[in-house]
């Protein structure tokens, strides 16, 4: 399995999205400028230019037309993915953490960041048809928690948001009323900030990725804890894979510590593990600097990862892979 290395970012990766088809893939980074890439050969297809400060999250409609992204100059803009004309972009108070659209792609989820005086606080946005016809109103904003929400997502048919953040607790909240519905167990569930949080192809699941060397599984429906996956250093990205009953989990200290760590370069990996049994199976090596961003291909044989380092490296497995045995 030889990576395929993409470089076309100058600063840190933060997200990684594919779209439904998997042939797309999107990337974020702190130079402001998202990117598409083919997803089969890594060829770079176009960057999207209007942000002024890190884009943090993204988020792609099903039918690959639109792109949602988030940034810390306060905006979240819509896209037109092929042209990269920018359609609209909604303004906030503070920085924009996350993005999220929902089924259907009439509304997003947006997440901004405790500034100044302001809160952190979720808000949905409706998403129009026609880029002209976007007002930009907030159909409902949630006060949140205390500290930053990192991730944000929609649950089962819009019903629910589910949000996690520094304050390590995961929290459903009704996405008509606003209301809190439910919170992750202070003792069975992350102990440090929650980074990363992404949903399971059929959406009856989420693993979330934390600073406390964990990745958890859970039901979205209820906030049952199904599994816990542990390594040896902060998890910054998890994803899990459509296919396999496999999980991926990567990280690293902060960049601040790393050189003082260690001296082999290369040393940053995706650990796989099996979902159920809780097992590491394996690791891919490559990157130098911590893994900030993972993605799953639709298809579940291909995966992708984003590090510090400013690459994002494109793996197609071999057919070993699909032949694991536990």
């Amino acid at each position: 399995m030889r990576p395929i290395l993409m470089k076309g970012h100058e600063r840190p990766l933060t997200f990684l999205k594919y779209n439904r088809e998997g042939d797309l893939l999107f990337s974020c980074a702190k130079d402001h400028t998202p990117t598409v890439w083919f997803a089969d050969n890594g060829e770079r297809l176009g960057t999207y230019k209007g942000h002024n400060g890190a884009v943090w999250c993204c988020d792609v409609s099903r039918d690959s037309m639109r792109l949602i992204t988030g940034s810390a100059d306060q905006t979240a803009k819509l896209w037109n993915v092929q042209t990269g004309a920018q359609l609209y972009s909604f303004n906030f108070d503070s920085p924009v953490r996350a993005v999220d659209l929902a089924v259907g792609d009439k509304l997003a989820v947006i997440t901004t960041d405790p500034f100044m005086e302001q809160t952190s606080a979720i808000h949905v946005k409706r998403i129009s048809r026609d880029p002209t016809e976007e007002t930009g109103e907030s159909v409902l904003t949630i006060r949140g928690p205390q500290g930053r929400i990192n991730r944000a997502v929609w649950g089962p048919l819009n019903r629910t948001i589910i949000s996690g953040g520094e304050d390590a607790v995961i929290r459903t909240w009704d996405s008509e009323t606003g209301k809190l519905l439910k919170e992750s167990d202070k003792g069975t569930g992350h102990q440090k900030t929650i980074t990363s949080l992404s949903k399971s192809s059929d959406g009856f699941h989420f693993l979330t990725g934390s600073l406390d060397k964990s990745a958890k599984l859970w039901d979205i429906r209820t906030l049952t804890l199904i599994k816990t996956y542990v390594t040896e250093r902060p998890v910054n990205a998890c994803t899990i894979s459509p296919l396999l009953d496999h999980v991926v989990i990567g990280g690293g200290q902060d960049a601040l510590h790393v050189t003082t760590t260690d001296r082999r370069a290369g040393k940053f990996e995706a650990k796989f593990f099996h979902k159920i049994l809780q097992e590491e199976i394996g690791g891919v090596k490559g990157h130098f600097g911590p893994i900030n961003a993972l993605a799953f291909n639709p298809d579940g044989r291909s995966f992708s990862s984003g590090g510090e380092d400013g690459y994002v490296r494109l793996h197609h497995f071999d057919q070993d892979y699909f032949n694991i045995k536990m």
